[in-house]
């Protein structure tokens, strides 16, 4: 991260950092298994938390110039908007407004949440300190046509700031097509993503923003759908430093769970830190094998910041630490007597008729015993429900 790039994540701090994590929250926990919130479950009026400082995008009459249902009272006082203003085209330009707007295409291209910060002077001169979220909504489960966004800032420095001195995307996803959008080569990405990444997770970093961190770059993973195994395995270290800063302050931990609607899980401990990081609504699967991985790690006694190091030095990688890790947690198989002593005593019961069999279920389990001849004879005969249904489902 350049010098700037810093001094702006400085000057907004770390409260404001988490509006934006509880604005992601937010859009996660109307995702309901699908790939977008629906725009009829927004209000953005009614989100108390941060309607203020939010911003609707409407592009369900083109994406050349979508229409403005909802300012925030906040943006429009920084901006000194007019009530009559509609559409993108209306905002002023060079105004803050302008600069959340000025990612939507991003949006559009990754089908995943953006965020960014920067530092710009205003048309007053002012230099305002910036950082943004925007988060996609559908109208019927598949097209992005609302963008939702939510911006806050602060008074930089007294001189004024070049308006593109530093403009940095932190939750977007450093993909294909926001390469080929903005020109950007893929090991100029992973350069800038690796910059990003170090500040935050250096000695002293507060919690939220570790966790900011490892979102970030999870999102890039997601937005790609998996496309590099390098992004995976660095979301996955920045997910288990996160973990291991987590032990250390356990307080502010349960803060971000309780804000996150994660539970701990004392048998599982790495599964809500994946939830935080990759978002609950994340394939089950998926998070699964990432606990698994994780945990391994820890099981290990992998360092801070050595984590990549060590999965990426795995033969088979992420798949032998879930591997690894399931095999560590089985328990030493023991004899099973019981099994051999019930197996006797159907050698030994008389053959029972099948007619005779008591009771009106649909559906029972019979258990046959083959005899001398090689046919068989049944023995039993089980009417328990979750046996039965667990046949049932293994027969059909």
């Amino acid at each position: 991260m350049t010098p700037a790039s810093h001094d702006v994540a400085a000057a907004i701090g770390t409260d404001e950092r988490r509006m934006h994590v509880r604005a992601y929250n937010y859009w996660v926990s109307l995702l309901d298994g699908r790939d977008f919130p629906s725009i009829e479950d927004l209000e953005p009026g009614d989100v108390s938390d941060f309607s203020g400082n939010s911003v609707l995008l409407d592009f369900t009459c083109g994406r050349d110039n979508p229409a403005l249902p909802y300012v925030g009272t906040a943006v429009r006082d920084e901006c000194g908007l007019s009530d009559d203003i509609a559409t993108i085209a209306d905002v002023p330009s060079g105004s803050l407004l302008s600069r959340l707007t000025d990612h939507y295409l991003q949006i559009i291209a990754n089908r995943a949440p953006i965020g960014f910060e920067a530092e710009f002077a205003n048309p007053h001169g002012e230099s305002i300190c910036y950082r943004g979220i925007l988060m996609p909504f559908s109208s019927d489960g598949d097209t992005i046509d609302f963008i939702y966004g939510v911006i806050n800032w602060k008074n930089g420095a007294a001189k004024p700031v070049p308006a593109n001195d530093v403009v940095r995307a932190q939750l977007a996803p450093l993909a294909e097509p926001v390469d080929e959008m903005v020109g950007v080569s893929e090991p100029l990405a992973d350069q800038a993503a690796e910059e990003f990444a170090a500040p935050v997770n250096a000695e002293g970093a507060g919690l939220a923003d570790r966790l900011c961190a490892a979102r970030e770059t999870a999102e890039s993973v997601k937005a790609g759908e998996g496309r590099t195994r390098a992004a995976l395995y660095r979301a996955l270290s920045l997910a288990y430093d996160f973990a291991v800063a987590a032990r250390e302050k356990p307080e502010d931990y349960a803060e971000l769970l309780e804000e996150s609607g994660v539970k701990a899980q004392a048998r599982a401990p790495m599964t809500p830190v994946v939830k935080l990081v990759f978002g609950i609504g994340y394939d089950k699967a998926r998070l699964t094998e990432f606990a698994a991985a994780l945990a391994y790690g820890s099981r290990e006694g992998v360092a801070a910041g050595d984590f990549e190091q060590f999965i990426g030095g795995q033969a088979g990688g992420l798949k032998a630490l879930v591997t690894a890790e399931r095999q560590a947690r089985r328990p030493q198989a023991r004899p099973d007597d019981s099994a051999e002593a019930s197996r006797s005593k159907l050698r030994a019961s008389a053959p029972i008729s099948l007619a005779a069999i008591a009771g009106d279920d649909e559906f029972i389990i019979v258990v046959a015993r083959r005899d001398g001849d090689g046919g068989y004879q049944p023995v039993a005969a089980l009417a328990d429900k979750v046996l039965v249904d667990r046949a049932i489902r293994k027969a059909a």
